[in-house]
């Protein structure tokens, strides 16, 4: 596929915007990260509580990754041949590498190393909790079952399951985000045409 051909896919695709909202969510994190969100905690007897902003924001760039996988064409695309597919891949992790690298970035920079890891792993999981969203619930609703994800995470935090949380090696964390990708990519790639396909062998 020539340069023209990749510009335009990207273009149809919304890579223009995703990289720009991804970019706009990392820089609000440089900036106002440490704010917490002050929420009641749950039988304090009216004790507010809060995390900080930082934690929860990757959940916005997952959902606009979840978006690289739309355009008008979707549904044709999803008939298209082995090598159609290979692309769309290709073009989807480039866009998500190129995303978490420019977040781990700015949150290095901002903050720490550490803090850039579990920025881009907390992404990592978001996203792929989005693309389940997406295929179960349909295009629109890609961040429902992220932003159901979060107030778990946001009135019990601090827990061994708060990936938001947790360290940059923290293994269970990292074993979720690869869980979380493999559904969310399954999913996707267990189209109509394909398990068609598959039920034909």
């Amino acid at each position: 596929m020539s340069k023209s051909d990749f510009l335009r896919y990207a273009r149809v695709h919304h890579a223009a915007a995703i990289l720009a909202g991804t970019g706009a969510v990392v820089v609000l994190s440089a900036f106002f990260g440490g704010v917490h969100i002050g929420l009641p905690s749950i039988g304090s007897g009216g004790v507010t509580t809060g995390v900080p902003f930082r934690r929860e924001l990757p959940l916005m760039s997952g959902v606009f990754l979840a978006a690289a996988l739309k355009s008008a064409m979707s549904t044709h695309e999803e008939m298209g041949t082995q090598a159609m597919h290979r692309y769309r891949h290709l073009y989807c992790i480039g866009l998500t590498v190129t995303v978490c690298v420019f977040s781990f970035a700015v949150e290095a920079l901002s903050v720490d190393a550490e803090a850039g890891v579990v920025f881009a792993r907390s992404l990592l999981i978001w996203y792929g909790l989005a693309l389940l969203s997406s295929k179960l619930l349909g295009d629109q609703l890609g961040w429902a079952v992220p932003l159901a994800s979060a107030f778990p995470l946001i009135w019990y935090p601090q827990q061994w399951w708060d990936w938001t949380f947790t360290s940059a090696g923290d293994p269970f964390s990292w074993a979720f985000a690869a869980f979380t990708l493999s559904v969310g990519a399954g999913v996707n790639a267990a189209t109509a045409w394909r398990r068609r396909s598959w039920s034909r062998r």
